[in-house]
């Protein structure tokens, strides 16, 4: 971990996303505190990335069912206080009236008094639910050099998805600032440097503290807002010229390499969350976990080495492209293009492939489990088949989505 300690910085992480479009793993957990990776959750990316930027004093808003989250925090994320270091969760607390956040801008404006306590030069606000590394300390410096109020962090894409992002629109005199900040466009304005490419917004933004106390209690007195961060108040600044922004592909990561240095994805839905668990288990993955120049921190328990043994009957276990968390025994089982985390089983004769099993999952003898994400818990029988049959999966009570995905919800047992 990198100790360069820049007191004039205060992050905020923003993670109180209810996270509708990942249910059923959003059910009983809020979306930061989703695992990822096996040994992980959501949350740790985004708070690995400020820790090693330098960043050491951090606050987390918390909102819906955060008591998971809370406890991770506090249990993985301890700094030591006497240095006044510290990654503290804050829920909601009604602070201007009774009610919740209306949005991240005004999750932000419900804790002003942390900002005022803390005294910042300059405020890190992030999103807790995507998967990427970043030197947020190149992104503060990029701020400063352009003197704006606000600096957006964004990542090219290609113009066909423009229709589902948040897209910045730059001068092409100036490609530092942003003229227009448009969600979603019908017709996007590609970039200056590459006609089929458009800055996407990551949801990470460098404010000037005055400049960001003023933009979100301005936005509080607007009724007719969504109180959105990247949704209405970087749009105010941009139409006032006080925005810029920050190309993610001029980010160096220490340890990083050519196939994951511009990696980035928001694991919004069960298909995302899915295929990013697909980018780690190759044998040169799109995603690399295994970067201990930039490592990613987090609590992982109790837990015994991982076991593959033979089954009863001399079955051997087998694995391939797989990742197989402390605690997981493999008895005899077949694990291919999978991850497995902790304490999960998979008992003799069984095969799971393309799937993700999350904590404590069984995998019963000669049960198969095909393109699926199976939630904490689950426990399948021996012989039965997932992912094979859509109407059978159903009828088990099981999740089919359009795509084909097969998803378990937490603790189902058949």
């Amino acid at each position: 971990m990198r100790r360069t300690r820049n007191p004039s910085v205060l992050a905020i992480v923003l993670a109180g996303g209810e996270g509708k479009r990942l249910l059923p793993l959003t059910a009983d957990r809020a979306k930061p505190a989703v695992p990822f990776g096996g040994t992980y959750r959501l949350i740790d990316f985004t708070l690995s990335n400020i820790v090693n930027s330098g960043y050491l004093q951090v606050i987390v808003l918390t909102q819906y069912k955060s008591h998971s989250l809370d406890r991770h925090i506090s249990t993985a994320w301890r700094l030591p206080t006497m240095l006044d270091e510290y990654v503290a969760p804050v829920p909601a607390q009604q602070r201007v009236g009774k009610r919740w956040y209306l949005g991240s801008a005004d999750a932000i404006y419900q804790s002003l008094n942390l900002i005022r306590d803390a005294r910042p030069d300059l405020v890190l606000v992030a999103g807790a639910d995507h998967v990427y590394r970043m030197d947020f300390s190149q992104l503060v410096a990029a701020h400063r050099e352009t003197g704006a109020a606000a600096t957006v962090g964004a990542i090219r894409r290609p113009i066909g998805e423009a229709g589902q992002l948040g897209v910045i629109e730059v001068d092409p005199t100036s490609p530092r600032r942003i003229v227009d900040f448009r969600e979603k466009p019908a017709a996007p304005v590609p970039l200056p440097d590459s006609p089929h490419e458009v800055l996407a917004s990551m949801g990470n933004y460098v404010f000037e503290t005055d400049a960001l106390v003023e933009a979100v209690s301005a936005d509080a007195r607007n009724e007719s807002t969504n109180h959105d961060m990247g949704g209405d108040v970087v749009p105010a600044l941009a139409a006032r010229g006080e925005a810029a922004v920050y190309d993610f592909r001029d980010n160096d990561v220490a340890g990083s390499y050519n196939r994951d240095r511009d990696y980035w994805r928001d694991v919004g839905t069960l298909e995302s969350y899915h295929a990013a668990h697909m980018d780690l288990v190759s044998p040169l993955p799109v995603f690399n976990l295994y970067n201990y120049e930039w490592p990613t921190y987090t609590h992982y328990g109790p837990h015994p080495p991982a076991k593959l043994v033979r089954g009863a009957n001399g079955e051997p276990a087998r694995t391939e492209d797989a990742i197989v968390s402390a605690g997981a025994v493999i008895t005899g089982g077949t694990v291919r293009e999978s991850v497995l985390s902790p304490r999960c089983f998979v008992d003799a004769d069984a095969v799971v492939t393309d799937s993700v099993l999350l904590d404590e999952v069984y995998v019963g003898k000669g049960a198969q489990v095909h393109n699926a994400i199976l939630d904490k818990g689950v426990s399948v029988p021996a012989g039965m088949r997932i992912g094979d049959d859509a109407e059978a999966d159903r009828a088990n009570g099981l999740i089919v989505q359009e795509s084909g995905l097969v998803v378990a919800e937490k603790g189902l047992a058949f």
